[in-house]
């Protein structure tokens, strides 16, 4: 009888937009070894079924239902033994967290706190998906916030992940944290990340506000999961950036996603509509500047972080393949 072959990777929260393109990024390195050396790559999820269908082989990757916040997960943990775990689950709306603090604290703060531990009982490998909005109280010095600032966040989301961030390393001082920028990407059909929402919504004939005030270092999501996984075969433990090479404002970020749509320019302005977050009623919670400097993650990756032009003109010419 052949041995099962032992779980390499789990990604938690595998269905969603980011967790979906991180468990095809860990298939895809698993593929580049020998047959005798491949691990299994699981996604776990509370609906597995939704994720997309950008898997191909669809058996790729094995998908597992879990609720990452109920009992079970200790049994799936134990049962499935993984080598490295990485954590994309995460209450992650502002609106919702900012109505349900209590469910943002048992995603953002408990979830990882136990994944933490048991990593660090068992010498798993922890690599936890935090956020840019761990800042906004103040604007970062030129160049973007690096891993050392003080998170001052203005959000109950932001706030939630900061002491989710404290909580990890606090129980696995060899697990990773890498704050995340704004995504956007491939969604498989969901309408899902800053790109895929934008032209579904313009497609729809809405208009939607895109703010000239909010800034960010938004990163394509296969480039992110690129190195997510990379990472997450590395001994780099603490607080890690990885963000885009370029500073851009929402509306900006958004006429790059329209034209790559194959709007023209004199199209833009009447597609959407460029405001501010005051005007939203979204001051309070919004950060104006929470740009990230990524210079410590070059060190470490050998995937090159894109900036969204040349990202969005990859993927219009088919040179992303998340499964080779």
């Amino acid at each position: 009888m052949t041995q099962a072959r032992a779980v390499s990777t789990l990604v938690l929260g595998g269905s969603g937009f980011l967790g979906a393109h991180v468990a095809a990024a860990a298939w895809k390195r698993e593929r580049s070894r020998p047959e005798d050396a491949r691990g299994r790559v699981v996604s776990a999820s509370r609906e597995p079924a939704r994720g997309p269908t950008f898997w191909q082989p669809r058996d790729a990757v094995e998908l597992v239902g879990v609720d990452a916040t109920g009992g079970e997960l200790e049994r799936v943990l134990d049962e499935l033994a993984p080598a490295r775990i990485v954590c994309c689950a995460a209450a992650s709306r502002i609106s919702d967290c900012e109505r349900d603090p209590a469910r943002a604290e048992a995603v953002n703060v408990e979830l990882p706190r136990y994944l933490a531990r048991w990593c660090a009982a068992r010498g798993a490998r922890l690599v936890h998906v935090s956020t840019d909005l761990v800042f906004g109280a103040s604007s970062p010095a030129s160049g973007g916030f690096v891993e050392s600032d003080p998170p001052a966040p203005i959000s109950v989301y932001g706030a939630s992940k900061a002491r989710g961030e404290a909580a990890v390393l606090s129980a696995d001082p060899h697990a990773l944290v890498v704050r995340l920028p704004l995504l956007f990407g491939d969604s498989g059909g969901r309408a899902l990340g800053a790109s895929d929402s934008l032209v579904a919504a313009v497609r729809a004939g809405e208009q939607p506000m895109l703010f000239r005030d909010e800034w960010r270092t938004p990163l394509d999501v296969s480039n992110a999961a690129e190195a997510l996984s990379e990472l997450a075969e590395s001994h780099v433990a603490g607080i890690l950036h990885v963000g885009g090479p370029v500073r851009l404002s929402r509306v900006e970020l958004g006429h790059l996603v329209l034209r790559a749509a194959g709007k023209k320019s004199a199209e833009l302005y009447g597609l959407v509509r460029a405001g501010t977050r005051s005007e939203a009623g979204l001051a309070a919670t919004r950060p104006c500047d929470v740009a990230l400097d990524t210079t410590r993650a070059l060190e470490h990756l050998s995937v090159t972080l894109l900036a969204p032009r040349e990202a969005l003109a990859r993927r219009a010419a088919g040179l992303f393949r998340t499964i080779p």
